[in-house]
């Protein structure tokens, strides 16, 4: 039997697989721009950016009018809060998405200035871990949010070689010191990519699993951090 709060949970989650799929879609755009050299795609970019700001304005009145009207307890109250930090973490890829455009106006100047293949390595695993963790949320799927998690570690060694080769470039080259430079920022905005990734798999969890695995791993390795390192 349909329960009264069905629906209002379905449209929430409409909404937010449809902010998910144009915050996908402004990243591509972003990184095309990086690495087809296109100022036009750029400049797009902050267009579609704008979008998503509506959007996360519109999740945010949908859930308080389903807190307001529907009361949800237990398992519905935890889908509507982690669809309002969903739409958080995803209008920041958005945000990340501009940054990264921004960085392709300035490339776009110097058309024939080469790529570093480890940026494009960076993309796909950023872009990849983004796909898994909507997938994750679309399907319930808590296995595969939780392969979310540990394919984070990736991302952050992809980072950390590109910010290193870049480093190297600049002392070969101290010419090209714009152009390493926001090959590193590039780099930082794709790694928050795969951050926010990692906090909608951990709302997935929260929902399928009824766990809060947020900063798990600092806990488990400091329990005293839980209590405060204070005398009170």
């Amino acid at each position: 039997m349909t329960r009264i709060v069905d629906p209002v949970l379905d449209d929430l989650r409409q909404k937010i697989l449809r902010m998910g799929s144009l915050a996908e879609a402004i990243l591509q755009k972003s990184l095309d721009a990086i690495f087809k050299r296109d100022a036009a795609l750029a400049r797009e970019v902050r267009i579609d950016d704008l979008e998503i700001d509506r959007m996360e304005l519109a999740i945010d009145e949908a859930v308080l009018r389903a807190l307001a009207t529907q009361a949800p307890v237990a398992d519905d109250l935890r889908k509507v809060v982690a669809i309002k930090m969903m739409a958080t973490d995803i209008e920041r890829v958005g945000d990340l998405a501009r940054n990264i455009a921004k960085s392709a106006l300035r490339l776009s100047e110097d058309p024939a200035g080469e790529l570093p293949d480890g940026l494009r390595i960076l993309a796909d695993e950023s872009r990849r871990i983004l796909r898994s963790a909507l997938d994750s949320f679309s399907q319930y799927d808590a296995k595969r949010a939780a392969d979310v998690l540990d394919d984070d570690d990736v991302v952050d060694e992809r980072q950390d070689d590109v910010i290193r080769n870049a480093i190297a470039g600049i002392s070969r080259n101290p010419a090209r010191t714009s152009q390493e430079v926001d090959f590193i920022l590039v780099a930082k905005n794709l790694e928050r990519v795969a951050d926010h990734a990692t906090n909608i798999a951990e709302d997935v969890i929260l929902v399928t699993e009824a766990r809060n695995v947020k900063h798990a791993s600092k806990l488990a390795a400091d329990p005293g951090a839980a209590e405060g390192d204070g005398d009170g």
